[in-house]
């Protein structure tokens, strides 16, 4: 912050004020090529456009956190935290720059943009090509995660000293007013980035396109600030430096920009191996699906984390599904399942009259129609006349769904401990799962592994208690696939994670996990077996949970 009338500092080539007195042109240390109101805008523009990119590299450090490593409040708060952190010594670094303030905000700026715009790809490259090294690189990319986010808070921070100091030599004026300009500019700079981000960016060009043209316009703003308005500020020697540096980082990008499809199939398949045979990303998140060929099994990825394998899908829906279906079962509700396998399980019972699913992605449900493979799998489930899909967030569906209004609830639905997920595990939403079930109809939960997390699903039972239930658990044991399904998803967690799956019955009277004599014959499922897994999930049971509500989610993420 400059304070008023205050002296230039020491070996400065001009006074900032001279015979016309503060403000006056005749007392502008610079010799500008535009009016001192368009100089002071020009900067103010460039503060907004700075404050951008600086937004947009944060969100995507951020949803970077969230996709590779796993979706937790933790992870984004040591971004988040890290990155203020830095924004603070980066301010207090930029105090030794005053003198130098035209060359060193350049410098800043061309670094900033090659760091934010690079650091999506460099961190999906390490993550696709090293994330499953283990040893000693076992929290490499964390760590590179919390390099790029001190680094780019580092820049950003350097940014408002030094703009400050070169709009103060523009026309002097009093620091309360200067920062306020400045101020607004950057946050109303910050807000246009913040909602470019997630509305524009993300669905239009994806995070690694979007983080390399938001470092190019970065670049060319930042260059032409200072090589246009504030090139007399600068030796001959400097202003060459900084253009060959500009022009460097803008081929660095323009580089990265043409070859970023071919980087991103080469780093899917070290990911996901060779099978990659469809990827997109819908509003919702990205889809990924392999196999489904020439005997090769089908494996559907939800933001990078496995949903459905062919491999054991079969042994997951029926454990599911069919304890839930032993009674009345003519109305149906399924919350998630837009892969339409868990309504394949449905089917399979007479007296379903009709089955209603509440999906939040309608690509997975579009995927689950036209993909050959997939919709193989789910015996054209979605397709049954019987079949209502709607597209809607299952807690918000369930507050305007009609009341008693179905016998059987399965809830489908991701890992407790994914953010996204919570509330669809807490207590208010099965207060109105509960609503909408019929005197006798029963609820099925899916609760995540059991023995690797057992506070998250002995969680679950103990939150369906206080919403009035009366609960059975069970636990059925899968194959090691080689992806973890919950929320974290480090090589380390990965390795050691085990792929059991844990189901809670619920009803307002105890239920008892059995199978329906008049019913389908499961594959993978009988009574005895049933009884064994409900005698499994005892003996890993966690006593004394608080329940987890909208306000207090007790799962661990």
């Amino acid at each position: 912050m400059i304070e008023p009338q205050a002296p230039a500092p020491p070996g400065s080539a001009q006074s900032w004020d001279g015979p016309g007195g503060p403000g006056g042109d005749a007392g502008s240390a610079l010799r500008l090529p535009v009016r001192q109101g368009t100089g002071r805008f020009l900067v103010l523009a460039g503060v907004f456009v700075c404050a951008a990119c600086g937004l947009v590299y944060e969100l995507e450090l951020v949803a970077l956190a969230t996709y590779l490593m796993g979706d937790s409040v933790a992870q984004t708060s040591v971004v988040l935290s890290v990155m203020v952190f830095a924004m603070g010594i980066g301010s207090l670094a930029a105090k030794r720059l005053r003198r130098h303030a035209a060359a060193g905000f350049g410098a800043v700026e061309a670094t900033l943009a090659l760091v934010g715009g690079c650091s999506a790809m460099a961190l999906y490259a390490v993550f696709a090509w090293t994330g499953g090294w283990g040893g000693v690189w076992a929290s490499g990319p964390h760590a590179l995660l919390v390099a790029f986010s001190l680094a780019t808070g580092l820049l950003i921070g350097a940014e408002v000293p030094l703009l400050m100091e070169l709009i103060q030599r523009i026309r002097r004026q009093d620091a309360g007013g200067a920062v306020a300009d400045l101020s607004a500019a950057d946050y109303v700079g910050a807000l246009v980035g913040g909602l470019a981000f997630p509305f524009l960016l993300l669905p239009l060009l994806g995070q690694l396109t979007g983080a390399l043209i938001t470092g190019a316009v970065n670049a060319v703003v930042g260059g032409a600030l200072v090589l246009g308005l504030f090139r007399q500020d600068l030796t001959r020697r400097a202003r060459r430096l900084l253009v060959t540096a500009n022009v460097c980082v803008l081929v660095v990008l323009a580089s990265a920009a043409v070859l970023v499809d071919d980087f991103e199939r080469a780093a899917r398949h070290a990911m996901y191996g060779s099978d990659v045979r469809v990827a997109l990303q819908t509003d919702v998140q990205e889809v990924l699906l392999t196999g489904g060929r020439d005997g090769r099994p089908l494996n559907l990825f939800l933001d990078g984390r496995l949903r459905v394998s062919g491999r054991d899908e079969l042994r997951y829906h029926e454990a599911l599904v069919h304890p839930a279906m032993t009674g009345p079962h003519t109305h149906v509700l399924v919350l998630g399942g837009g892969d339409g396998l868990a309504v394949r399980e449905v089917l399979r019972h007479t007296g379903v009259h009709r089955v209603d699913v509440v999906e939040i992605d309608a690509g997975v449900v579009r995927l689950a129609r036209r993909d050959p493979a997939l919709s193989a799998l789910n015996a054209h489930s979605l397709d049954d006349p019987r079949v209502r899909v709607t597209t809607a967030d299952a807690f918000d569906w369930l507050r305007g769904a009609p009341p008693a209004a179905y016998d059987v609830v399965v809830s489908d639905l991701p890992h407790p401990g994914i953010t996204a997920s919570t509330k669809l595990y807490a207590q208010e939403f099965y207060g109105l799962a509960r609503r909408v079930l019929a005197p006798g109809g029963r609820l099925v939960v899916h609760g995540g592994a059991v023995v690797s997390r057992p506070r998250d699903f002995w969680t679950v039972d103990s939150t369906l208690r206080t919403a009035g239930f009366r609960t059975s658990a069970y636990r059925v044991s899968g194959r090691r696939t080689g992806f973890a399904a919950g929320p974290d998803r480090s090589a380390t967690a990965t390795a050691h994670a085990h792929r059991d799956w844990g189901f809670v019955l619920a009803a307002r009277n105890l239920p008892g996990p059995r199978l329906d004599p008049a019913g389908p014959r499961p594959r993978t499922l009988t009574d005895a077996s049933l009884a064994a897994d409900v005698r499994a999930a005892e003996r890993t049971r966690v006593t004394g949970l608080p329940p987890s509500t909208l306000v207090h989610p007790r799962y661990t993420g």
